[in-house]
């Protein structure tokens, strides 16, 4: 019997009375590992020898999860800290306390968006609070960190689940061969086995001399192991936005642009919100630091929003009869909303006057100093829109998000009243999440009132929006936490497979 040079070394170096690894194969033949398993695939087609297959999973520390089995989790040294800040028996200032903790950087994101999950404390309008009964030698994230640093296994689950989607563990499949000769393997050797004179490939020497015609070529085996290359994509986010865009454009709106650090004049002030509103306060802002106030502002139009907010408008308008600054007006921040582009349009100050009807929209990165969670992070993408014409109304505003929706499929969605300073009526949008079948708000609008119109010169009506492009991608994807999207902690796996179906 003839066969190649690899699946002779093979056959010989195999054991009829035990399975042999394919590495002891490679290491008794000299041959390299993928080489002696295209062989015995080969010689297994022939019923020469048997080859066992084997999925092994591997569980190992990444390098943040070794940083943290030295140094502990991030969660559990902002508790640690919160103690003896004294948060078990009053909030402490957050600052404080992360700043006695050591955390620096990302580590910070980290342990606020494990902190309240884990039941250590709270973390509200930037006080921290800890809950005396908490056990952090109980935390089973941290044992189990413990427990591999310590060369132990660790058990599938969700404790295993959650580390891994932190990035503390690394999971590999690997797959072992193990071949055995057969009885007819056994019979083929004793008989004799030679050594066919087969060539792997085509080589410029065989063509140029014509011998490629006359030699035996090696049979090549289509499941043999390949190695698995991931290709880029495109970000879910930005295919979700794309589409957001195109459906938009087709419903007829124009697009806005404008800057992402802006005067407080136009993120706020010109949306009638007051001075004193809590969500103005540095605790849910982003001052820049350098320059700290923007050079210019149209004088006859800061005068009208000054005398909106200290007298009202129309007859029976009040105003706030709260402090005005026109100083923290000229305040730079980076924007919480993207409604601070519809106020430079609706002004005429960004692209001259806008005559109705129009239609505008962004799909543009907003910022808010939030507590990080499912559904919540320090940056996002906010869908704004506005509609400038005569006699609209709620139903008008309804319409156009259940049409919106229906190009994504939802058709389900809520609405709730609510209130905003700078819209009446206003309400808040709900949808089904496919997994959960969890309701998550998914935007705000209403439209806008007189004392934010009349000092932007704008003299009919006007419905808006501020829709969450992530919560829209969680109901189109099925992804069930936002910082699966991105961020520190974002799912890679999840991010190449899902797909912005419409």
């Amino acid at each position: 019997m003839q066969l190649p040079e690899s699946q002779v070394a093979v056959l010989e170096a195999a054991s009829a009375d035990e399975a042999t690894p394919v590495d002891a194969l490679a290491a008794a033949t000299d041959l390299p590992p993928e080489t002696v398993t295209g062989a015995a695939f080969e010689l297994e087609e022939q019923g020469l020898v048997a080859v066992e297959e084997r999925v092994e999973e591997t569980i190992s520390l990444t390098d943040e999860g070794t940083e943290y089995v030295e140094d502990g989790l991030p969660e559990v040294r902002l508790y640690e800290a919160a103690l003896e800040a004294g948060a078990d028996a009053d909030p402490v200032s957050m600052g404080r306390v992360i700043g006695s903790s050591g955390l620096e950087g990302a580590a910070v994101d980290i342990a606020l968006s494990n902190y309240a999950r884990k039941g250590y404390g709270s973390i509200d309008s930037g006080e921290i609070t800890a809950d005396p009964d908490a056990d952090p030698a109980a935390d089973s994230e941290a044992n189990a960190l413990e427990s591999l640093a310590g060369e132990e296994t660790l058990e599938a689950g969700d404790v295993l689940d959650q580390l891994e989607r932190r990035g503390l563990v690394e999971v590999a499949e690997a797959t072992s061969r193990e071949v055995t000769l057969t009885e007819q393997g056994v019979t083929e050797l004793m008989a004799g086995v030679e050594t066919a004179e087969t060539v792997g490939q085509v080589t410029p020497e065989l063509l140029t001399s014509g011998e490629w015609a006359d030699v035996e070529f090696a049979e090549y085996n289509v499941e043999a192991d390949a190695e698995t290359v991931e290709g880029g994509r495109v970000h879910v986010l930005r295919e979700m936005s794309e589409r957001v865009k195109d459906v938009l454009v087709g419903m007829g709106f124009e697009e806005m642009d404008g800057p992402h650090a802006d005067a407080d004049f136009w993120i706020n002030d010109c949306l009638f919100m007051p001075q004193d509103h809590p969500a103005r306060t540095h605790w849910d802002r982003f001052a820049l630091e350098r320059p700290t106030h923007i050079d210019e502002l149209p004088e006859d139009l800061v005068e009208r929003v000054e005398r909106a907010h200290r007298e009202g408008v129309g007859e029976d308008g009040e105003g706030y009869h709260s402090p005005w600054d026109e100083n923290f007006a000229r305040a730079l921040a980076l924007r919480g909303h993207t409604t601070s582009l519809s106020t430079r349009y609706l002004s005429g100050e960004q692209i001259g006057e806008i005559e109705p009807p129009a239609r505008y929209f962004s799909v543009e990165k907003a910022y808010r100093n939030d507590t990080l969670d499912a559904t919540h992070l320090l940056e996002f993408y906010q869908i704004e829109g506005w509609v400038m014409a005569e006699d609209l109304s709620v139903r008008d505003l309804m319409g156009t998000f259940e049409e919106f929706y229906a190009q994504f499929g939802i058709e389900d969605i809520q609405f709730k009243p609510h209130y905003n300073p700078y819209t009446e009526p206003s309400f808040e949008l709900f949808g089904t999440h496919p997994t959960t079948g969890e309701l998550i708000e998914i935007g705000n609008s209403g439209i806008f009132r007189e004392e934010m119109l009349e000092p932007l010169g704008v003299e009919c009506d006007v419905m808006a929006w501020g829709l969450a492009l992530e919560r829209l991608a969680m109901l189109t994807t099925g992804a069930e936490d936002i910082r699966d999207l991105h961020g520190t902690l974002a799912d890679l796996e999840f991010l190449r497979n899902a797909e912005v179906t419409y």
